[in-house]
């Protein structure tokens, strides 16, 4: 009897598990570049996969965006504050299925993207 209930723990870990939605993580973006962007599973089933603007009402034009995994309550939400005595105000938008706030990006270092823009180069220089 102990083993059913063991595999019956066993069997929901699993299923919780698979449950959990895998996000875009983007800490920081700004000027429509992720900073330090990555995959992640939210850590449980009610949070879901968000966008999120904070703008500086002192500027206007500076905007940071974040991504990831968010609480379900704080979804649709607008909320304000300071940081530093500059006043903000930022939203939050949600989704509820694998990676629908962004799609995971292919990140190379910058020699790799040279040696490839070369090679292409050469490429069309070599004509039969």
């Amino acid at each position: 009897m102990n083993t059913f209930w063991k595999t019956v723990t066993v069997l929901i870990s699993f299923i919780a598990a698979a449950q959990c939605l895998n996000c875009r993580q983007c800490p920081l973006g700004i000027f429509g570049k992720c900073l330090f962007g990555k995959d992640v599973t939210c850590n449980n089933g009610t949070e879901q996969c968000y966008t999120g603007e904070a703008q500086f009402n002192a500027t206007g034009s500076l905007t940071l965006h974040t991504r990831g995994c968010l609480d379900s309550d704080l979804c649709g939400k607008t909320l304000t504050g300071s940081i530093l005595g500059a006043a903000y105000t930022s939203n939050f938008k949600c989704c509820n299925t694998d990676q629908c706030n962004g799609a995971s990006s292919v990140q190379i270092s910058l020699s790799v993207a040279l040696s490839a823009a070369m090679l292409a180069s050469l490429w069309g220089t070599w004509e039969l």
